[in-house]
């Protein structure tokens, strides 16, 4: 299976006081380039987030935006833990008697002690795994959407594959009927032009420009390329840059096909390959 690079996925996770959303979204680049889009709860953990998303993407422009919406029906509460209050100025009172010029803790001092106030929201660290393993849910998701692009692409491009290998194999068996029309046209302008002309000199002649015109080799390498596109489109991965290669060789060949041409046969055979191929490397811009 190939994957496109464009993609799309999202999903929502709630959490005591809140709701993260957590959005995958992709469009074809050279190289793996992922814009992160955090809350500063989580700017911690982005290191390891970009390591997930590298993990199973390998091309592309990835934009991940993770969000934090405070929910008004569970707003988070907060609990005074007296047990622990009373403990810690029972300490203060106890480090008093040692020190008496010490200086008292002060209500902001005391609240901010750890234990002093309980609350029901998420603690940062499960927090942060909730993003983790929300993450990784969109990821399969995304690989998922991927694929099912992929798949039409594949598609559009055997099609296309189909199409060329039709027009070669058309021009393949007038080969030889081109070939002997040129031989007829040449001796007929050398006639013209000189006069009486010795067979053996129009031999010569059509054997020098025969060898110029010949697009048999084209045609079969044409033939093997489109073959070669085909089994990379069946073992699938990571094709896009390999599938880009082969288009520039197809390219070539059919460029070199209508520049050979000596009939409208091979010329107009050329023009239909390279719309084809175009419309291929446009396809395969989106593969990854």
């Amino acid at each position: 299976m190939i994957l496109s690079m464009t993609g799309f996925a999202s999903t929502s996770r709630e959490f005591p006081g809140g709701l993260m959303s957590i959005e995958l979204r992709a469009v074809n680049h050279r190289y793996l380039d992922v814009q992160m889009r955090l809350p500063e709860e989580l700017r911690i953990i982005e290191p390891q987030l970009r390591e997930l998303i590298a993990g199973r993407v390998t091309r592309g422009k990835v934009e991940c935006r993770i969000g934090l919406n405070q929910t008004t029906d569970d707003t988070p509460q907060l609990e005074l833990n007296r047990d622990t209050v009373t403990r810690l100025l029972a300490v203060c009172e106890e480090v008093r008697t040692l020190s008496p010029g010490i200086r008292d803790l002060g209500m902001g001092e005391v609240l901010r002690w750890p234990g002093v106030l309980k609350s029901n929201s998420l603690p940062p660290e499960a927090l942060q795994q909730l993003c983790i393993d929300g993450l990784g849910a969109v990821l399969e998701d995304f690989r998922a959407t991927r694929g099912r692009e992929g798949h039409k692409l594949s598609n559009i491009l055997l099609d296309r594959i189909a199409a060329m290998e039709t027009i070669v194999g058309a021009v393949k068996p007038k080969l030889p009927q081109i070939l002997e029309a040129y031989r007829n046209k040449l001796a007929a302008r050398l006639q013209e032009a000189l006069g009486n002309v010795d067979d053996d000199r129009l031999k010569q002649e059509f054997a020098l420009f025969a060898q110029k015109i010949d697009v048999d080799e084209e045609l079969e390498r044409l033939t093997t390329h489109l073959t070669e596109v085909r089994r990379i489109l069946k073992t699938g991965g990571q094709v896009g840059k390999r599938l880009d290669f082969l288009m520039q060789e197809l390219n070539r060949e059919a460029n070199t096909l209508g520049s050979k041409s000596v009939s409208t046969d091979t010329t107009q055979a050329s023009v239909e390959l390279k719309v084809l191929i175009e419309q291929m490397r446009e396809q395969i811009q989106n593969v990854e």
